[in-house]
């Protein structure tokens, strides 16, 4: 287990557990932010990494920012603030293995783009999730940008704008989320989805991921001539014909690590 400023990461087999720890609220502070950097740079470069699950401590996945902090910027410190914000959560939205985040409580806030920059998210039956800035006098901003390509345009416009809240059925209904379970059933629901990406050939999840991140970054065109090198690069590993192999086989195919 490894220990950054306010975040714990704990190591599951192929996956890292990275848990927010400020309990009970799991508040944003800056020396958080640079935890999460600082997890998720040193996690990137660990090839026996394969899959990531973000969640927190405490009653709330987080509850957001920590108003105290946010209260006393001037301008400029807000912009170099929100700056250093950008740059922790982008370092989750790219990173190179699949990421679920867990939301084991409310996840609000800044806490609700990192969330939105996982490839999945799981929340726990009573979770509420939103971005709430605009009650407190600053617009959503950053990875909030994230938000109407996930749920639709008209759906974000509400949230953004009047800073109510989305409920975990609701985000569920919405496709914001894979999946909902009690609190006591969601460690379980989660792994059970991680388990299913573990399962599948690493070299591939890994082509898979990188593909992801470039369809978000470009156009369909080049999308796609993406993909056709991805599909070439599949082939100069061994994984195609197991996975195949076995499949033909009707066995569990045997990738290695």
């Amino acid at each position: 287990m490894a220990d950054f400023a306010f975040v714990r990461v704990e190591r599951r087999g192929g996956c890292a557990w990275v848990t927010l720890d400020r309990p009970p609220l799991n508040l944003i502070v800056p020396e958080m932010v640079r935890g999460i950097k600082a997890a998720f740079e040193e996690l990137r470069e660990d090839p026996r990494v394969r899959a990531a699950v973000l969640t927190g401590s405490g009653r709330a996945m987080t509850a957001g920012m920590q108003l105290q902090f946010l209260r006393d910027l001037t301008a400029r410190e807000a912009k170099a603030f929100i700056a250093t914000l950008h740059d922790a959560i982008h370092t989750v939205h790219e990173a190179p293995f699949p990421t679920v985040c867990m939301m084991n409580g409310h996840c609000l806030g800044g806490g609700f783009e990192l969330a939105m920059a996982c490839d999945m998210r799981t929340a726990a039956t009573e979770a509420l999730m939103g971005l709430p800035e605009i009650r407190v006098g600053v617009p959503s901003v950053i990875e909030a940008a994230l938000l109407p390509p996930l749920i639709g345009p008209a759906r974000a416009a509400e949230c953004l704008l009047t800073g109510d809240s989305i409920s975990a059925r609701q985000a569920l209904e919405w496709g914001l989320i894979n999946r909902v379970a009690p609190s006591a059933e969601l460690g379980q629901a989660t792994a059970e989805l991680i388990d299913r990406v573990l399962e599948c050939a690493p070299a591939a999840v890994r082509l898979q991921k990188e593909l992801i991140i470039r369809w978000r970054n470009t156009n369909l065109r080049s999308a796609v001539e993406f993909g056709i090198d991805a599909f070439a690069q599949a082939y100069a590993t061994e994984e195609p014909r197991e996975a195949m192999q076995a499949f033909l086989d009707k066995r569990t195919p045997r990738f290695h690590s």
